[in-house]
């Protein structure tokens, strides 16, 4: 069970990594509305975007954007980002318990 756990652990540690590079992406988008990516940079944002995209979409049927006057506030991705880090934090601190040898393999990394 506690290799499971750990297996669980590191595909959310990932998520989150992804999930951190749609932010970056969003926010430089967002800041410099004249960059245009190409060549490999293009298959990395296809891929960022095709793998957070589900639970963002099915979490803006829910939560809708916020308007506050022109600008619209999309807290999505912050709940998605807080979900997957209380994940992480949960699934680490059983996977500890469970197997110990498995934590100290991964703290020497």
């Amino acid at each position: 069970m506690g290799t499971f756990l750990w297996i669980l652990y590191l595909i959310l540690v990932l998520y989150w990594l992804l999930l951190l590079a749609r932010l970056v992406i969003e926010v430089v988008q967002s800041l410099a509305r004249h960059w245009r990516p190409n060549g490999a940079v293009v298959i990395l944002l296809e891929v960022v975007y095709t793998l957070t995209d589900p639970p963002l979409k099915a979490l803006r049927r829910v939560l809708k954007p916020i308007a506050l006057g022109a600008v619209r506030l999309d807290l999505s991705l912050l709940v998605v980002l807080l979900v997957v880090t209380i994940g992480m934090r949960i699934t680490g601190a059983f996977a500890s318990r469970e197997a110990p040898a498995v934590a100290a393999a991964l703290a020497l990394m």
